[in-house]
């Protein structure tokens, strides 16, 4: 879909809740003031779409730091976002967590509405789902719709997770839970044209999505969605020494994700499993790392519907999409969606230089830039037959089976951070390959991982 985007952030001044109280051991090593109280940082962001309309909203983080004893760890962090766009999608997020509500356990919350007018959709397999560019560029003789790879979808998400430490050891475990109710459809055209002159107007015409349905690669039975009920258990292995951004250390898990039958999931049940190692190396003291992910997400049972195969499983994930592989939190500037299957594997790597730091309204600030290259695959495909097609399609222009292979892209990013914890990530990523689109830019809280 072509568009046009404008992006405004301005990271507002921090207000505080509580007294202001040195501590000259975290200062001396550190140089910034020991944070008390309550702080936030807040982000407005506007967005336009030639399709899906003006976007407006804000979000906003509140950190509890207490007496400061534990910063810059905090006792409580409240992530809050809501956005909306003049075409009907809508961003509503309150999200959670805290290692000092229940004893010895660690809580994280999440509660979402999100609708998305026209969310990506470019088949299975990855590179086996034909990417044609032209199709969306209504200046081009071969275009179809600039929503032709797009369906709409709402989605409801609950998910409540604990974590516990074994002893003093850096070895915890997690188990968790999650109610997602999921509807799905074609892009509603009539809302999206409405204003436009009719030289704009987008064709009424099947995208890719219909033409899965009727070609019954998407089952009846998942094409307007329905509900998933799941159970996450596993362990994770976390040395590091500062979560928001860390110098050193190794945060690796393995989880097992299950939504049986049983729990009113209908005809899909099924079980994944993740497996992600994060590993972080200082190359110069508070202002130079070296760091890399190698994740992988993969189908041991069962089918999943098509709606949550490109949903992304980790321990702790305050992202508020968390589709992938592609864009944002996967490989950047990729198309979003663009590689999806029953296995995924992907992995990241970023020079990461904070090269300035300042204290500015009481508030510890730094500056930061960071190089990256993000490479991923589909490991393990979605099995179909194409025996369902219609005999007056040309296969060519959709599927080019056996094609997959690693999808690659590059780029550079920028952070500001507040004291440690509010980030505010703005990245510009492009692909090696067209049949992965052109380039992406991504503004947002925090570091990838």
């Amino acid at each position: 879909m072509k568009k046009y985007i404008i992006l405004i952030a301005v990271l507002f001044r921090t207000f505080l809740v509580g007294a202001q109280i040195p501590d000259t051991t975290h200062t001396d090593k550190k140089m910034e003031k020991v944070k008390t109280g309550w702080n936030f940082g807040a982000l407005p962001v506007i967005g336009y779409s030639s399709d899906i309309g003006l976007q407006y909203g804000a979000l906003a983080n509140f950190y509890y730091y207490g007496d400061g004893s534990i910063y810059p760890k905090y006792f409580h962090s409240i992530y809050m976002e809501i956005s909306r766009t003049t075409k009907g999608s809508g961003i509503n997020q309150l999200f959670y967590d805290s290692e000092h509500l229940l004893h010895g356990l660690r809580v994280t919350a999440d509660i979402s509405y999100l609708t998305e007018k026209a969310l990506d959709f470019y088949g299975y397999n990855g590179y086996e789902a034909v990417y044609n560019a032209g199709w969306i560029n209504d200046s081009d003789p071969t275009y179809h719709s600039r929503v032709f790879y797009n369906h709409e979808r709402k989605l409801f998400r609950f998910a409540l997770d604990f974590q516990g430490r074994f002893g003093n050891s850096p070895l915890h475990w997690i188990a968790g839970m999650a109610h997602l109710h999921v509807r799905t459809g074609p892009v509603d055209i009539e809302r999206l044209n409405k204003g436009k002159s009719n030289a704009k107007k987008l064709p009424d015409i099947p995208g890719l999505y219909d033409k899965y349905v009727n070609w019954g690669l998407i089952a009846a039975g998942e094409s307007k969605g329905g509900n998933v009920n799941y159970l996450k258990l596993g362990f994770i292995f976390d040395t590091r020494d500062n979560e928001p951004n860390p110098m050193h250390g190794i945060w690796t898990e393995a989880l097992i994700c299950t939504a049986p039958r049983f729990l009113a999931n209908g005809d899909y049940g099924y079980t994944k499993l993740s497996i992600i190692h994060r590993q972080y190396f200082t190359l110069l003291r508070e202002k130079l790392s070296l760091v890399y992910r190698l994740a992988y997400q993969g189908t041991i049972s069962g089918r999943a519907p098509f709606y949550m195969q490109p949903y992304l499983i980790s321990s702790f994930s305050q992202s508020t999409t968390i589709d992938g592989m592609g864009g944002a939190r996967t490989m950047r500037g990729m198309l979003r969606n663009r590689a999806v299957g029953d296995g995924m594997a992907y992995g990241n790597m970023e020079i990461r230089w904070k090269f300035y730091r300042t204290q500015l309204w009481n508030q510890n600030f730094y500056l930061g830039l960071n190089g990256f290259v993000d490479a991923g695959q589909v490991v393990q495909k979605i099995p179909f037959s194409l025996t369902s097609l219609s005999e007056g399609e040309n296969l060519r222009d959709y599927f080019a089976l056996n094609t997959e292979a690693v999808h690659l892209t590059y780029g550079l990013g920028f952070r500001a951070a507040m004291n440690q914890n509010f980030i505010l990530a703005l990245d510009y990523g492009l692909v090696a390959d067209k049949r992965d689109g052109t380039s992406g830019v991504y503004l947002s809280l925090g570091y990838l991982f």
